[in-house]
C-alpha cells in the first residue's frame, strides 16, 4: 500500500471526523439553548424541562385555550340560530319576532 496515499487522506478523514463531532456539539447546544431536553441514543428525554417560564406559557396557553373553546361554543349557539332562522318557515319566523316585541309581563 502506497503511504504518501494514507498520509494525504489522513488530514481530510481528521477533517471529517472533526467536523461531525462539532456538529453535533453545536445541535445539542441549539437544543438546549432553545429548551428542548437533551435525548439519548434512543431518542428519550434526558431530563425534562421543568422551569418557571415553560410552566407560565404552558399556563397561558391553556387559559387562551379555553377562553377560545368558549368563543367558539357562543359562535356555534349563534350559527344554531342562523340556520334555524334560514330554514324554519317565515310566518313562523314571523311570529317569533312579534313575540319578542311585546313587551314582557
Amino acid at each position: 500500500m502506497n503511504l504518501d496515499i494514507v498520509n494525504a487522506f489522513a488530514p481530510v478523514a481528521a477533517i471529517v471526523g472533526l467536523a461531525g463531532v462539532a456538529g453535533w456539539v453545536y445541535t445539542t447546544w441549539l437544543r438546549v439553548k432553545n429548551g428542548y431536553p437533551l435525548e439519548n441514543s434512543w431518542g428519550k428525554a434526558v431530563y425534562p424541562r421543568t422551569n418557571d417560564e415553560a410552566m407560565e406559557r404552558i399556563k397561558l396557553i391553556s387559559q387562551e385555550n379555553a377562553q377560545l373553546r368558549a368563543e367558539l361554543g357562543s359562535v356555534k349557539d349563534r350559527l344554531a340560530v342562523v340556520e334555524r332562522i334560514v330554514t324554519d318557515e317565515s310566518h313562523r319566523v314571523a311570529v317569533e319576532i312579534e313575540a319578542l316585541r311585546r313587551p314582557a309581563n
